[in-house]
């Protein structure tokens, strides 16, 4: 019964998308090829003082991006350290420098890291005005990149990789504003409260009182969902009934997450017209998420113990009205993109079962991906893959009439090792240096020994490859992991985004190559195998030492 109520699950979810994915793909190549602006984006043109026909090298494009961060950066910081000077803050002090360092670092990165508990710590107008405003910028910010490295294939001979203006404010107005109120609507519809009011004092069941905190939830949870940002209203995150009431909002919630990484794909195809391509890359998504999800399900429900196994599943940290299945999909999702939202405690699955989202991040979150950095990311691979099948059949590799070399080769071996080294190193210098090691032990680490290990493993994990989400058992806020896991954040977004731009830039200058007869097809199941081959294997020998460390170890014991 539990494996057919997870095959329903799974088919739901996939047939919404493959109903989505031609006409929301589409949609967005034709949202980022327009020549025309609408009458609110020349506004906001002329406001920032750009001409929107101009067009842009890799460099100017990487600086617009840096720029525009940097921005949300000090805005998002200050916010919080005036916090007691705004309104609806309902008396909450300022957060402390690191803390308010890593916040604004993370939600810039579109990480939305939390080390606090946002209902206790942040007030309304932060909430709003900083947090919800950055959802909106760092997803745009990572669809740009996407089209900018589509363009980089799709042009020929060009110097330059359109404007990072048009594409910000485009993924913005005619992108991510209407479909999170219309996502925003829904979830009202399901029950997620939207108001400004503040603590609200109720009885108990057992006749104490409980202080209930109110806030516009739902519109910040449409733009978490949509834009892969994972920042909840509360603690609880979308194990809260306020942001997750039921189990068809939250089958809603993982559609929202899914939609637009899944449809980039298409949009991918028709910009460089060839739609078998895009399929190809979705395909291999698909894949992956699939495997995924079935070998976590598979781990929970298989939980050792006379009580998981009397409860057909291991059901400690997760909320009756999801259940097993209902979590795992959910989990996979978040941990697959780059969300990070939970509507279960990762910490509290078993220790194969909490591998699995560690896996699902360390495959680099391609299956599929945040919104953006997920197709880039997966094209980078593509590059790596078509440059293996050109060595075994002794040809120059080419991927979509543009020829694989030193220079491509280079950038996107360095882009598949930026996280390794950020999450390996983080986790050592934590568990290696004297002073910090002890701070680490006996501050953030509840669990000693090798579930520790990997409470930390994780947190790193998560931070560089801009997920989010904890094995919550770890107390992060402390001034060595706010700032490691900022640091972490900041270099695992932008270091890969220019190793991206750069890379588009090296495409977008060659000429077109004919296919001949020796041209690898690159939209047949060969290649999808391929494809996700060079992303099992380069995860494998990159992370698996260190998870024989931590869960692996602690799930043979």
């Amino acid at each position: 019964m539990p494996w057919l109520l997870a095959l329903a699950g799974l088919a739901t979810v996939a047939v919404i998308l493959a109903v989505l994915y031609r006409p929301l793909g589409d949609y967005m190549a034709r949202v980022y090829a327009s020549p025309r602006d609408l009458l609110v984006e020349r506004g906001v043109y002329r406001l920032v003082g750009v001409s929107p026909r101009s067009e842009q090298t890799w460099q100017a494009y990487l600086r617009g991006v840096l720029a525009l961060s940097a921005v949300g950066v000090v805005l998002l910081y200050a916010l919080q350290r005036a916090q007691p000077l705004l309104p609806l803050a309902f008396g909450l002090p300022a957060p402390s420098e690191d803390l308010s360092f890593n916040t604004a670092i993370s939600f810039v990165t579109n990480t939305n890291w939390q080390s606090y508990s946002p209902e206790q710590t942040l007030g309304h107008t932060v909430q709003a005005a900083g947090l919800a405003v950055q959802n909106f910028v760092s997803a745009a910010v990572g669809m740009a990149v996407a089209v900018a490295l589509v363009r980089g294939f799709a042009r020929r001979s060009s110097g330059t990789l359109g404007n990072v203006w048009v594409d910000l404010v485009r993924g913005c107005v005619r992108i991510l504003l209407p479909f999170s109120l219309v996502a925003a609507v829904v979830l009202l519809a399901g029950g997620v409260v939207q108001n400004l009011s503040g603590l609200t004092e109720v009885q108990t069941l057992s006749g104490g009182a409980q202080a209930i905190p109110g806030g516009p939830v739902a519109s910040q949870e449409a733009i978490k969902l949509l834009g892969t940002n994972g920042g909840g209203f509360f603690n609880a995150n979308s194990a809260h009934p306020f942001e997750n009431p039921s189990p068809w909002t939250s089958l809603f919630e993982v559609v929202l997450m899914l939609a637009i990484p899944f449809a980039l794909p298409r949009a991918f195809g028709r910009m460089v017209g060839d739609d078998r391509q895009g399929l190809a890359v979705a395909a291999a998504m698909a894949v992956l998420f699939t495997v995924s999800l079935a070998a976590l399900t598979a781990f929970e429900l298989a939980g050792s113990g006379t009580a998981p196994e009397l409860a057909g599943g291991a059901l400690e940290g997760k909320e009756t009205r999801f259940g097993v299945i209902g979590s795992t999909l959910f989990a996979s999702t978040s941990t697959l993109t780059s969300t990070g939202a939970v509507n279960a405690m990762h910490d509290s699955f078993t220790a194969l079962g909490g591998m699995m989202p560690m896996i699902n991040m360390m495959l680099g979150e391609l299956a599929p991906g945040g919104v953006g950095s997920g197709l880039y990311g997966m094209l980078v691979i593509a590059i790596v893959a078509v440059f293996i099948a050109g060595l075994l059949v002794g040809r120059t590799p080419e991927y979509l009439g543009k020829k694989i070399g030193r220079r491509e080769m280079t950038l996107a071996s360095l882009y598949i090792l930026v996280t390794p080294v950020l999450v390996l190193v983080g986790t050592a210098l934590s568990l290696a240096v004297p002073g910090v090691r002890d701070d680490v032990a006996s501050t953030s680490i509840a669990n000693p020994g090798v579930h520790g290990f990997s409470e930390v493993l994780y947190a790193f994990t998560s931070a560089a490859n801009n997920n989010g989400s904890a094995f919550a058992g770890l107390t992060a806020n402390t001034p060595w992991l706010n700032t490691a896991l900022g640091v972490a954040m900041l270099l695992g977004r932008f270091v890969p985004i220019a190793l991206v731009l750069a890379l588009a830039a090296s495409l977008a200058a060659q000429a077109a190559v004919p296919a001949t007869a020796g041209t690898l097809p690159t939209h047949r199941p060969l290649f999808v195998g391929m494809l996700v081959g060079t992303i099992v294997v380069v995860t494998a020998l990159t992370y698996f030492p260190v998870l024989a460390l931590g869960p692996l170890a602690e799930g043979l014991l």
